[in-house]
């Protein structure tokens, strides 16, 4: 009965982890910041605490929640966060397992990153914004701190005995079937290698993900070393964890690289990562391979959307350890987050950290002081910006696959997009010295005849000519993002509505504020309201919640009750009024309260306001529309 009633308990978290998480479609929406959880920040948010990048330093899942600002307003709705299960331990001079990929115990969690309660808290954390966890996890192999012949098998849960793993054998990367069987790690910490194939470590793998994902609302999950798995392991493995899986194939290869999509959901985009380095990294880049491995990797994989499109992760040479010319890293960055899939900056790109192979990259964030005026960070945040509002004026923008329509020796131009909102990206790697002109013809752009266009890295405005061409001009190695001006009306990008330098939206509609009379002084505070135009129906009511203590700080039980007094069924309106400090910037979100106590909140992206700070101001409107 008991052992019934545990298998009923699990089926039950694992239908309300279905219910929440998000589909693979709806993964394309989204743009990852990827976390070494170890790294990114402290429970008692120092940021000078010193790291030494061999062992533990302290990073938590608290830490994480912390700053989940600093993350949110660069424009990232998903975090991807290191592996959550006990590790070993070990002082050797392959340094400790504060990466997460020396898994001990799959049913304990990782305590040098804090209890399950704080992990159940970091996801409430993220849903409560809007935002989604993947969770790095590791199928392949377990970690044993000493040789391959000497393992004990024991210490391992729940795989411990012997008859679970392969013999021992280091691996061959160059022959496939050593790359499934054989042995990551050495004999100094070695990785002992799971049968896959086997049913029996299947169905324990599978028992597992199910319940991990249930018992903390995980939305996706990256798979660390998923090309030394065999590839039947992957469909049932996915069906039971019931989310999007992205797979880290390490290869180069697009036709070895792409047969992997006919087994999971996604792959981290390998190839695409050799082909932006290798044409960004140096003014003698090769633009021709980029052009080349785009359309063969397009007419080669199943779904190049997705993707996970990215240029930095924790085991590669940071961008930067390749050149210091910031003007490269613009068109790398800008090309990885606006090609097809799902965009991930991994931590400290945005601080343009240097670090140049393993474990040189996996930089202690919090000694960045989390920076927001760095050069880098406000930049991908407009590049998340022009991303969202893409996809809100385009419903096919994320299953469009981009085109090249343009190269020569430096410059190569990107088109994604339904015609009218496509987004058109201009990337050199003529470096901060170079400069550049071509024109860009209509038959490739899509643009009109006297269109207005905008870049928006620049903000800088445009006009087509009489046959809908367009002269672009490069200069400092700079890249450009096209858009058509008149779609950018509430983006918050080039007075597009919003002056916010958050990364989200501008709100639909900001009114004039009045101004008192007589003598002319700055308020303390201005009387805000706000409305939103929303159906609901009995039972229903809506609030306001937001990133700052007078919005609940994105708790919904603690957000701003709305009036219903204005609404009627020709006009839905529910509006309230708050006093907040004159400057404040925030970000804020509607959220429908059910008959049952329970929350719905409106679809990102979140929206955002400065609160005015001018002589004489003391109140203001804010008027919106239900987002979904």
């Amino acid at each position: 009965m008991a052992s019934f009633m545990s298998r009923l308990l699990l089926a039950l978290l694992s239908l309300v982890g279905f219910a929440q998480c998000l589909s693979p479609a709806q993964w394309r929406s989204q743009s990852i910041y990827q976390v070494l959880t170890d790294r990114f920040g402290r429970t008692d948010g120092s940021t000078t605490a010193s790291c030494d990048v061999n062992n533990y330093c302290g990073g938590t899942w608290q830490g994480i929640i912390n700053k989940l600002d600093y993350i949110q307003q660069m424009g990232f709705t998903a975090i991807w966060v290191s592996p959550v299960v006990k590790n070993i331990r070990t002082s050797g001079q392959d340094g400790d397992s504060y990466h997460g990929y020396w898994a001990q115990d799959i049913y304990q969690v990782n305590t040098n990153f804090g209890s399950a309660a704080d992990l159940i808290s970091l996801s409430k954390a993220l849903h409560a914004r809007g935002m989604y966890l993947m969770v790095d996890i590791v199928t392949n192999h377990m970690g044993y701190a000493g040789c391959g012949n000497c393992v004990d098998y024991s210490q391992f849960n729940p795989f411990n005995k012997q008859s679970y793993y392969h013999p021992f054998c280091l691996i061959d990367y160059n022959n496939q079937n050593s790359v499934e069987q054989c042995w990551a790690g050495d004999n100094i910490v070695s990785l002992p290698d799971l049968r896959t194939e086997d049913d029996a470590v299947l169905s324990m793998w599978k028992t597992w993900i199910t319940q991990l994902v249930a018992n903390y609302t995980i939305d996706g999950l990256r798979i660390d070393s998923a090309k030394s798995v065999n590839k039947a392991f992957y469909p049932p493995f996915e069906q039971a964890a019931g989310v999007y899986i992205a797979g880290e194939v390490y290869e180069g290869n697009p036709t070895t690289f792409c047969d992997y999509q006919n087994y999971m959901d996604g792959m981290l985009n390998f190839p695409s990562y050799y082909w932006i380095t290798q044409a960004f990294q140096s003014t003698s880049g090769s633009i021709s391979n980029l052009y080349n491995g785009i359309n063969t990797l397009k007419s080669s994989c199943k779904d190049t959307t997705l993707l996970g499109s990215f240029m930095e992760n924790h085991d590669l040479a940071r961008f930067p350890s390749l050149t210091n010319d910031y003007a490269l890293a613009k068109n790398a960055i800008a090309f990885t987050m606006l090609a097809d899939g799902i965009p991930i900056i991994y931590q400290g790109q945005e601080q343009h950290f240097a670090g140049s192979g393993v474990p040189n990259n996996r930089e202690a964030l919090w000694l960045s002081g989390y920076s927001t005026s760095s050069t880098l960070y406000p930049f991908i945040g407009t590049l998340n910006k022009i991303r969202k509002q893409a996809i809100k004026q385009d419903t096919g923008y994320v299953t469009y696959k981009a085109v090249p329509v343009y190269s020569d020796a430096s410059t190569i131009v990107m088109r994604k997009g339904t015609t009218g909102s496509q987004v058109i990206g201009v990337f050199t790697n003529k470096g901060s010295s170079g400069s550049s002109s071509f024109t860009l013809t209509s038959s490739a752009s899509g643009f009109t005849a006297g269109q207005s266009i905008t870049d928006v890295l620049s903000c800088t405005s445009y006009t087509t000519d009489s046959n809908g061409n367009l002269n672009i001009a490069i200069s400092a190695g700079l890249p450009r993002v096209l858009y058509p001006t008149a779609k950018l009306t509430g983006s918050g990008l080039c007075g597009g509505s919003s002056g916010s330098t958050t990364a989200g939206p501008a709100p639909t509609t900001i009114k004039t504020p009045t101004t008192t009379g007589g003598a002319c002084s700055t308020p303390t505070s201005v009387a805000i309201t706000f409305s939103d135009k929303v159906v609901t129906q009995y039972g229903q009511s809506v609030k306001l919640v937001g990133s700052i203590p007078q919005l609940g700080s994105w708790n919904a039980a603690n957000g701003i009750v709305l009036s219903s007094a204005g609404y009627t069924a020709s006009n839905p309106v529910w509006s309230g009024t708050i006093n907040i400090p004159a400057g404040t910037s925030f970000s804020y979100k509607f959220v429908k309260v059910n008959s049952d106590g329970s929350f719905t909140w409106e679809n990102d992206p979140n929206h955002s306001y400065v609160v005015p700070a001018s002589c004489g101001v003391t109140t203001a409107t804010v008027s919106n529309t239900w987002q979904g």
